[in-house]
């Protein structure tokens, strides 16, 4: 991690620390995130103390909570894949595929996207850009391949 962004991480983090004790209780890390416009139970925080805190004190080090903050970066960027994924499907308006777990990018919704962002390519040449991610060779892309396309 490069040291600009761990000098942010430990501003944010003495900000959180209100007692200067280098940690962050459950309560603390409640309070925090009020301040800032984030809603959070005392037992959600409960919960998120104890799910990163990795020696078992209760508290979050330093440490756990760039894992706490970076996951959550990691979450939004998953949402944002999916919400991208969701774009690219509705634009194949013969495919009835999105549905569920069966949702999918066919060449010809890949080809009126990138039209659409300006970019021209034939269905053959989105078959062809398909065809390097589609893991199990069913020719179109489903949300774990396109997220491997995109990173």
């Amino acid at each position: 991690m490069d040291g600009n962004k761990n000098k942010q991480y430990e501003r944010v983090f003495s900000h959180f620390d209100e007692n200067k004790d280098g940690k962050i209780s459950p309560a603390e890390l409640r309070l925090s995130l009020g301040t800032i416009g984030g809603e959070i139970s005392e037992s959600e925080a409960e919960a998120v103390v104890l799910l990163m805190d990795s020696d078992g004190d209760g508290l979050l080090g330093l440490e756990d909570f760039i894992r706490l903050v970076e996951g959550t970066e990691e979450e939004e960027k998953v949402k944002d894949l999916k919400e991208a994924f969701k774009m690219y499907e509705e634009m194949d308006d013969e495919c009835k595929c999105g549905t569920g777990s069966s949702s999918s990018i066919t060449p010809r919704s890949l080809k009126r996207m990138l039209s659409r962002l300006g970019e021209k390519k034939s269905v053959g040449e989105c078959e062809v850009m398909i065809s390097q991610f589609d893991l199990n060779g069913d020719g179109v892309l489903n949300f774990d391949e396109f997220r491997n396309m995109m990173a």
